[in-house]
């Protein structure tokens, strides 16, 4: 049997050359014995090691690895590092065996990731790179927009009812999630950029302290976003349900519900994540920031909750549509006019009622060809990062009661500005006191011809999208049905 020998510098890693050098330039080996020099291999410092025998060390701390498992090094019988098979000498340091470190989820990944040429593999990464890119622009449009439409629902006094209370609750969830992701995108890039800056040939470079590398603030980051993320699953639920039921339900008592839904939309998700979180605690324990926990089958505690309300808004999707499609026959419009409405109907719920999620929940196509990866990636994170943008824009800034509030307030305040700045003529006639009874006629506004704008608008949007005409700006708008 193959004696293991196990190094000194367990309880303390050398990842450098420079400490490496330090530690076993002046090491003396025994007379008469025959031992393998000591090496780096870019990540761990390898002492000298009798002949015949293997070396292992604890596995460094990093992303995917345990550092409870042992690295290992095989010294041949000649005093030489052994290559990846026996026998086979490919270069003075060797071959280390970091397999044992890895955790099975990351392993998963690797395996998969390699089942296909190294080139192929390569090109996956760098497309995985690009993507990134891809995400924290989309993330920072969706944000713009959706800052920009909850200042309009929260400014205007007539679009404060239950519908648009529920948009921007919705809108909240998102841009807490959005605002997290973009935290930790840029931190990570930050530290990458100054990592691979201040790396120098042989030394392993040591990362700036961020929240990717602190402990617990990472695993709170990333508790906060997948409650995140729950929650906007929540409100999502929430915005078909009220749709459904304001279409399809003949008396539907909407005031008694609101309460209900908070508790619904913020509390429900409280639950999941805490349970989530609890068991990814035990079972990662500590496992760098719970790297690669949305691999694991824990993850399935909020994933599944999630694919539910897809289910659920799917169905009250497929119900909406019959009901457009009876209320279009009933109309006697053409049956081509009546599939096109239904078509616009259906893709401009997607988005709110969060069915592109779909994409983002199926397994990446690592052991694919890279035309399939490419085509998932891009798609599902161009879905993801702009579907802020995309229900900001179809529900608050193409929304007809939100046109005609800003277009009044615009109007408005034109008016007054231009009135307010209008110079005086000299004239016979500059001195003369305005009365009550002779006010000059005021300036004339297109509210009128807003109204008449926004009334044109496609029946297919005002059902969706609008609940009633809405009330002068100064008294919140009635409920009614859509």
């Amino acid at each position: 049997m193959e004696a293991v020998s196990t190094t000194a510098t367990e309880s303390s890693i050398n990842t450098s050359l420079e400490t490496c050098v330090q530690q076993y330039e002046e090491y003396f080996i025994p007379p008469g014995d025959l031992y393998c020099n000591w090496t780096w291999d870019s990540v761990l410092c390898w002492p000298p090691t009798r002949a015949g025998t293997t070396a292992k060390q604890r596995c460094p701390s990093d992303k995917g690895i345990d550092p409870t498992k042992f690295a290992y090094k095989r010294c041949s019988i000649d005093g030489r590092w052994e290559g990846r098979r026996s026998g086979v000498f490919t270069s003075p340091q060797g071959w280390t065996n970091y397999t044992p470190c890895f955790t099975p989820e990351m392993l998963q990944l690797i395996k998969k990731l390699y089942a296909g040429s190294e080139d192929a593999a390569k090109v996956k990464l760098d497309i995985a790179e690009r993507t990134r890119t891809l995400e924290i622009v989309g993330f920072s449009v969706s944000l713009t927009a959706l800052l920009i439409s909850l200042a309009i629902f929260c400014h205007f006094r007539s679009l404060r009812n239950n519908r648009t209370r529920i948009h921007k609750n919705l809108f909240i969830a998102m841009v807490i999630q959005v605002v997290i992701r973009l935290t930790l995108y840029i931190d990570q890039a930050v530290i990458r950029g100054a990592s691979s800056e201040h790396q120098a040939p042989g030394i392993r470079s040591h990362h700036r302290q961020g929240i990717d590398n602190t402990p617990i603030l990472c695993e709170a980051s990333y508790v906060l976003l997948e409650y995140a993320r729950t929650a906007m699953f929540m409100w999502m639920f929430i915005e078909g349900l009220y749709l459904h039921n304001m279409i399809t339900v003949t008396v539907f008592q909407e005031n008694s519900h609101y309460s209900i839904y908070t508790v619904v939309g913020w509390g429900a998700p409280v639950v999941m994540t805490t349970a989530w979180a609890v068991t990814t605690a035990m079972q990662y324990g500590s496992s760098k920031c719970w790297w690669g926990y949305n691999l694991t089958h824990y993850f399935w505690i909020l994933e599944g909750p999630r694919l539910g309300v897809i289910v659920l808004n799917f169905l009250f999707l497929l119900n909406i549509i019959r009901v457009l499609v009876v209320k279009l026959r009933q109309s006697h419009t053409s049956e081509i006019e009546q599939v096109r409405k239904a078509v616009r109907a259906a893709l401009v719920l997607l988005p709110l009622l969060g069915i592109t999620n779909l994409v983002n929940m199926t397994e990446a196509p690592l052991d694919r060809a890279v035309w399939e990866f490419a085509l998932w990636s891009y798609t599902t994170h161009f879905l993801t990062s702009f579907q802020g943008f995309f229900i900001a824009f179809l529900y608050c800034f193409l929304n007809g009661e939100v046109r005609i509030a800003v277009m009044k307030s615009v109007s408005i305040y034109l008016s007054l500005r231009q009135h307010h700045f209008t110079p005086r003529r000299n004239s016979a006639f500059s001195g003369v006191y305005i009365t009550a009874d002779n006010q000059p006629p005021q300036p004339v506004t297109s509210t009128e011809s807003h109204h008449s704008e926004a009334r044109s608008c496609g029946g297919w949007l005002r059902l969706c999208c609008r609940g009633s005409q809405p009330s002068p700006p100064d008294t919140p708008a009635p409920e009614t049905r859509v």
